[in-house]
């Protein structure tokens, strides 16, 4: 029999499963004590996430939390007129949507799968039954809501104060820390619709930071090439959110021996 998890016995991405065997990457998932995570290890369902694939739409009732192995998860607004801007994002560090926490049961925002992925899902049902004797799990499900809050919040003050190319360089920071790559499979269109801009107008901006060396862009595709001069291109939020998303991993490393999301290295 596998003996209890200790602080000096950290579990790592692969270690733990669900219950038809698929491995578990997400950071909240693999924090959890092996009480606590037996208990909602049935109800995790495996589910591959395509890039675009809606995961819950404004006022809608919430049936699904997600927990994310890879990829990422935009939370957008989505005004009367269809018009739309990303207001956060979320990897394998959280879950969503935030509002399950408190017993929510719908959402005013649109979560959207940015860049494709993985993960499990488990109704909200059985979440709701999992929680209340699951204190660290609740926990935790607190302090993440907690930090997509204040990410939220740094997102909107940043879509209304900060030009374009500072709001790209931010976007792109924050994808690269979660999906662990340089080159991120988006179309023109997509980032138009995420910074709640238009087409020409990433384009432009877009063309000059690669004029100026520190990306790659084409088509369906952004290639990050120097990521020193991305974040001295960006504006103050991509930091504020940066030590946000780190005080969270060190509560995770302090309590259970185990980082969420890192930082791409810088080049």
């Amino acid at each position: 029999m596998r003996r209890a998890r200790t602080l000096q016995q950290p579990l790592h991405p692969g270690e733990r499963t669900n219950a038809a065997g698929k491995p578990v990457s997400n950071a909240i998932l693999l924090s959890l004590p092996d009480a606590e995570y037996r208990r909602v290890r049935p109800h995790l369902h495996f589910v591959n996430l395509p890039h675009h694939h809606s995961l819950h739409e404004p006022g809608r009732k919430l049936k699904f939390a997600y927990f994310l192995n890879k990829g990422m998860i935009s939370l957008v607004f989505v005004g009367r007129d269809g018009k739309s801007v990303e207001i956060g994002v979320t990897g394998k560090e959280g879950f969503t949507p935030i509002p399950v926490v408190i017993g929510l049961k719908r959402s005013p925002h649109r979560a959207m799968v940015q860049v494709a992925g993985e993960g499990f899902r488990v109704t909200v049902a059985a979440l709701e039954r999992i929680l209340p004797s699951s204190p660290y799990f609740q926990a935790t499900l607190n302090r993440f809501a907690v930090l997509q809050g204040l990410q939220v919040g740094q997102t909107g003050g940043c879509n209304r104060l900060h030009n374009l190319e500072q709001r790209l360089a931010r976007w792109l920071l924050l994808t690269q820390d979660r999906v662990d790559s340089g080159s991120l499979e988006i179309t023109h269109d997509f980032l138009a619709n995420m910074l709640g801009t238009d087409r020409p107008s990433v384009s432009l901006v877009a063309n000059s930071l690669q004029k100026q060396g520190i990306i790659q862009y084409t088509y369906g595709g952004v290639k990050i090439l120097n990521r020193k001069k991305l974040e001295r291109a960006a504006c103050e939020c991509y930091e504020v959110i940066h030590q946000f998303d780190g005080e969270f991993a060190l509560q995770l490393d302090q309590r259970n021996g185990f980082g969420a999301m890192r930082p791409a290295s810088s080049k």
